[in-house]
């Protein structure tokens, strides 16, 4: 990696007035790796660079986020940009712009949560509290360890780079290491984390309850049944702060935010922070380009009644009659990237449940999910038919977010539902550039 300059933008959180203090800088404040963080204030700022990394274009803004449903079987491409239908098709090339520069993105976030890391220890400033002062390290932490999840996810092993990266060569010859070691790293980062965060409920920044979500993804993917269920059952439990809204566009329509359904979303104001989503999903007509679309698959499904209920309202025609994405609507582009969903932390309770075989239980949790969309109770009855339908209802209750792909490839279910022959694909291949940067890079197999 490049040795980077960092331009923190605002991330305002006004409906929080616990953050306003936090968030009260001017824009395009620059600070350099070498000298960032000797007193609170520039504490204060890079760690808000972590989350203007976390919400980059390339990253939660759209890059990465399109990898998760572009390779699924919910959308079609409808644009110029050859390389998007790589995806689609399930033939990525080492070339390929987009997970070249998700790559890039996800270590710039890496990097900052580093230096933040590094450097706050070591802050003199009085005026920088203890509770502060873990707070800070705790988000880092936080991060760090969603962004160590996604790319295993994605990529498999990768370098594990801990200590800020100051010069172009500096983590040159740095191996790949294996998927379960990065999986490893990730859990190791979020024990850490925990401890140092408040107990609090924040939608826009990391607190325990955004850990205790990760985990709950985290030991999911793990097939740690008992520990998925029990992460997930100390979000629901938590009435108070979260819920299913009925009817199901009531945590994004009519520009809302921050609702009680929100887990974790990331804020963009539209100004000197734009959510890059809208453009991509919306018709010529609004203003976007509609490069991807529901496919008709989708569409089928979300108008089924039976099926979607009232999640029909994700997809609309425009005034040529063809369907379009709504998830991202708001003009400027302000709409919030969804991280952790509590509908997510139902659908991940109900299948650790079927998985371990609490049939009754998982059927609960399910059957919540759907309710609030408008259905009537699953008739699912046995274990294979109640993960089969916990599968389903993950396809539409996600359409537009990116968990379709990554769902069919943990489960195993990617060959057959996407007719997939070489499991290779099931990994996306090391960026070309990374690889002729870096020689001890190797390649996945089949690339």
């Amino acid at each position: 990696m490049k040795p980077i300059t960092y331009f923190f933008s605002i991330l305002t959180l006004a409906v929080f007035s616990s953050c306003e203090s936090f968030l009260d800088v001017k824009p395009l404040e620059s600070i350099s790796d070498t000298q960032t963080i000797v007193d609170k204030a520039t504490a204060e700022t890079a760690v808000r660079g972590i989350y203007s990394a976390l919400g980059s274009s390339n990253y939660y803004g759209t890059g990465f986020q399109s990898i998760g449903y572009l390779s699924g079987d919910n959308i079609q491409w409808t644009g110029s940009q050859s390389q998007i239908q790589e995806f689609i098709n399930h033939k990525v090339n080492a070339d390929n712009s987009t997970i070249a520069g998700t790559w890039i993105a996800i270590y710039q976030t890496i990097n900052r949560a580093n230096n933040v890391l590094a450097k706050v220890p070591g802050v003199t400033d009085p005026t920088l509290t203890q509770v502060l002062r873990d707070q800070y390290l705790g988000e880092a932490y936080f991060i760090r360890a969603l962004a160590y999840f996604d790319l295993a996810r994605t990529w498999g092993g990768v370098p594990l780079i801990t200590k800020p990266t100051l010069s172009p060569t500096e983590n040159s010859g740095i191996k790949r290491s294996t998927q379960a070691e990065t999986y490893a790293q990730v859990l190791a980062d979020l024990e850490a984390a925990d401890p140092l965060l408040p107990a609090t409920t924040d939608r826009y920044r990391a607190t325990k309850k955004t850990v205790w979500a990760l985990k709950a993804r985290y030991y999911l993917y793990q097939k740690d049944w008992a520990k998925a269920e029990e992460f997930a059952t100390k979000l629901i439990t938590d009435a108070t702060n979260y819920g299913l809204l009925k009817p199901y566009n009531a945590f994004f329509a009519n520009d809302a935010r921050g609702t009680r359904e929100s887990v974790f979303e990331l804020f963009y104001n539209g100004t000197t922070e734009v959510n890059s989503h809208r453009g991509q999903w919306q018709p010529q007509t609004n203003g976007g380009t509609r490069q991807w679309a529901p496919n008709d698959a989708l569409v089928a499904l979300a108008n089924n009644p039976t099926i979607g209920g009232n999640r029909s309202v994700l997809v609309a025609r425009d005034n040529q009659n063809r369907w379009y994405g709504t998830l991202y609507y708001r003009n400027p582009a302000s709409d919030p990237s969804y991280i952790f969903r509590i509908a997510e932390l139902y659908l991940i309770r109900a299948e650790a449940r079927a998985q371990l075989n609490k049939v009754t239980d998982a059927l609960g949790d399910l059957n919540a999910v759907r309710d609030r969309a408008g259905l009537t109770a699953s008739p699912a009855a046995t274990q294979a038919a109640l993960l089969l339908a916990i599968e389903d209802e993950r396809r539409v209750e996600f359409a537009l977010e990116p968990h379709r792909w990554f769902d069919l490839v943990r489960t195993g279910r990617a060959a057959a539902v996407l007719n997939m022959t070489d499991p290779n694909r099931f990994l996306l291949p090391i960026p070309v550039n990374q690889l002729l940067t870096d020689k001890t890079l190797e390649q996945n197999p089949g690339y």
